[in-house]
């Protein structure tokens, strides 16, 4: 977002969105980055007297959300208000302070959303054909991607997604998969047509190019996208077939809208919800030619739907598009990602159990930047910065000089400003620290008010007034310099009441004053104070590793299971009868020769003596295996699968080998003593 000479041009009028949460989870602490920095940015705007709002939603719909209902025994919209009242519980607690924090699943959404698709279809953007899903036979219902796995198309490894590999990286489509199968029921899907509808993205080429090199986005996200346009836009799904949680499409019985329509339109309806009950005219926010700001504030992961599809999405059903998409990055704990069997896969709600939620908004503010890289949540770090800054800088400030002003001056402020150069450094700051908070460079701007925090601790150290308030001659010179610290002390709460709004409420209750950014500018004199209470407590490590420690408890009804082993890796198959296993061949196989295969990167020809008939198979373990090593060698082979035909010539059977592959590749050797052509029973 860049600079914008409205900062000092009087009052604007903005609305914030933020990413939606999905509702078959609970908050955790990667969410609450998102949140607290959206939060952060909008109560700055506020504290300057802008008209701002900020909106958000539980994004309800899908295939997830219906099963994970089916799974608990209730009605999706049972789950979806439960799940709804939970985050925004959370949210509140971490202080985030939403207008509105609504739901998909709302009459509102399914308005907007009708009326997109039926202003982009008369336009000529949507289009429609029939492709090729898989489909689970025994659910009877389409499967979307993440509820396939099998076998990598790429790398062969096992038990992988259905649009990506977790070992090689990847992404394919899920008729791709080799050995799918469904994670909802382990059955093996059918492929099986469909009609789809689809928006027509490449139409807007030309707008999203202009659009993202506006400053609507970060220059490094930009160059990302770029490319998107290099490869060429596709044309976007946006329908889903029956069973499915969500809004049917006008006009086509059992086709659902897919959460990319229902979802970003959800910042709409929230709003219009909002509004409706508020005396807020929607129009003006939302129609094209609006002159209000509209931010938007996403994790990487989502970029290209956000700053790609929702654009043109707005633009072509006539709504005006968002002034600027804020990208963040990923929450790491200690420099990992987040762990369950380490208990640093944190939820909100066991973090707001044992630690203050200002600790970890005052933290993630001093983090975060305008770019996208990831923000580390380090513990050591974390209770040191915390202790060091608010307990021992800032609140510091006042418990030093508080009691004097009760106890020796009535409670009042001095009306002499000692030194009035010191509070014009302090007030010349704000529009620094201003712009920074606008440019959502929050940790430059937490380190500048940190560095008035240490010119007042300076100030104070230099006159000592628990020396001074000993001295006859220098009463007033200690009220004096106790006064100037809690001014100090206030401009210092001032600039930092976006980050900590309850330390600022204490803080306005001892200081018997209502701040604004503007407060920055004043100085009191002659001004009543209350009696000072403490105003928050130092971290404590062993809270922390309490903390951590109930993470990991959440997960005692799962097995303990090391995840780098290779049953985690490549979890036991669905259960075959008796019948069935013993329809299987295995012989004891001699290998009489082995060779490399032209041009075949994994493969070795294997002549495999079974004592009286020989076989040849093509088997992958190339990359284990020199072809000299394995001469003489006995195996185990599958001596009566159905001969294949390869591009290298026939293959007659399997040869046993287990390990993930490259060089992890073991083929199975019988005990001494075992002849070929033995079964294997």
């Amino acid at each position: 977002m860049s600079e914008q000479s409205h900062l000092t041009n009087g009052k604007r009028r903005i609305l914030v969105t933020s990413a939606l949460p999905y509702a078959n989870g609970s908050i955790h602490l990667g969410h609450l980055l998102e949140h607290i920095q959206t939060d952060i940015w909008t109560r700055f705007q506020r504290l300057r007297g802008h008209e701002c709002y900020s909106v958000c939603a539980d994004d309800a719909h899908g295939t997830p959300v219906m099963l994970k209902a089916q799974e608990l025994g209730i009605t999706p919209e049972e789950m979806v208000a439960k799940t709804r009242a939970e985050h925004h519980q959370d949210l509140t607690d971490f202080y985030v302070d939403y207008n509105n924090y609504y739901v998909t699943h709302s009459p509102e959404n399914q308005a907007f959303c009708e009326e997109i698709y039926n202003r982009l279809d008369k336009a000529g953007y949507i289009s429609k054909r029939t492709i090729n899903q898989l489909f689970d036979p025994e659910k009877n219902m389409f499967l979307p991607d993440r509820f396939v796995k099998g076998t990598c198309p790429s790398c062969g490894a096992e038990d992988q997604n259905g649009d990506s590999c977790d070992v090689c990286g990847a992404t394919y489509s899920p008729t791709e998969v080799k050995n799918p199968r469904s994670v909802v029921s382990g059955a093996t899907p059918v492929l099986k047509e469909s009609e789809h509808f689809f928006f027509d993205l490449p139409q807007f080429e030309g707008m999203l190019k202009e659009w993202i090199r506006s400053g609507a986005i970060q220059e490094e996200m930009a160059n990302k996208l770029q490319e998107w346009f290099e490869d060429g836009l596709q044309q976007w799904d946006i329908s889903r077939d029956a069973p499915y949680f969500g809004f049917e499409i006008p006009g086509a019985p059992n086709k659902f809208f897919y959460v990319w329509v229902d979802a970003p339109v959800g910042y709409m309806a929230s709003f219009k919800n909002f509004c409706d009950s508020n005396n807020v005219d929607f129009d003006s926010f939302w129609k094209a030619d609006s002159d209000a700001e509209l931010y938007h504030f996403i994790g990487k992961d989502i970029t290209y739907f956000h700053c790609l599809f929702w654009p043109a999405m707005l633009e072509g059903a006539g709504y005006r598009k968002p002034t600027g998409v804020n990208i963040h990055g990923f929450v790491t704990v200690n420099g990992a990602k987040m762990s369950k069997s380490r208990g640093t896969f944190i939820k909100g709600r066991t973090y707001l159990d044992h630690l203050n939620p200002e600790y970890l908004r005052y933290y993630f503010a001093s983090k975060l930047g305008d770019g996208v890289t990831d923000i580390d949540l380090n513990f050591e770090d974390f209770a040191q910065k915390v202790n060091s800054d608010l307990v021992g800088k800032v609140v510091n400030i006042a418990s030093r000089c508080a009691s004097f002003i009760t106890k020796r001056f009535d409670g009042k402020l001095s009306e002499t400003v000692l030194e009035p150069e010191l509070v014009k450094q302090f007030q010349d700051a704000s529009e620094t620290i201003a712009n920074l908070f606008e440019k959502r460079k929050y940790h430059q701007a937490v380190r500048e008010i940190m560095m008035l925090a240490d010119k007042a601790n300076q100030f104070i150290d230099t006159n000592a007034p628990w020396v001074t308030i000993k001295q006859e001659d220098k009463q007033q010179f200690t009220h004096d310099v106790c006064s100037l610290g809690i001014n100090l002390f206030r401009i210092l709460v001032t600039y930092l009441k976006p980050v900590l709004p309850v330390l600022a409420e204490k803080a306005e209750e001892f200081l018997n004053d209502k701040l604004i950014w503007d407060s920055a500018q004043t100085v009191l004199t002659n001004h009543e104070i209350n009696k000072f209470k403490p105003m928050m407590q130092r971290v404590e490590m062993d809270k922390i590793n309490a903390m951590v420690e109930d993470s990991k408890e959440s997960l005692a009804a799962e097995p303990k299971l090391d995840p780098n082993s290779p049953l985690a890796k490549d979890p036991i198959s669905e259960e075959i009868t008796f019948d069935d296993f013993a329809k299987v061949d295995f012989r004891i196989a001699r290998i009489a020769n082995a060779e490399h295969v032209e041009k075949a990167d994994k493969l070795l020809r294997l002549e495999l003596d079974l004592g009286g008939e020989t076989r040849q198979v093509f088997a992958g373990i190339k990359s284990a295996y020199a072809p000299e090593d394995l001469i003489g060698k006995h195996t185990v082979m599958v001596a009566n699968l159905a001969p294949r035909k390869m591009r290298f010539g026939m293959s007659e059977g399997m040869v046993l080998a287990a390990g993930p592959g490259g060089k992890d590749l073991f083929i199975l050797e019988p005990h001494e003593g075992a002849q070929p052509g033995m079964r294997v029973k």
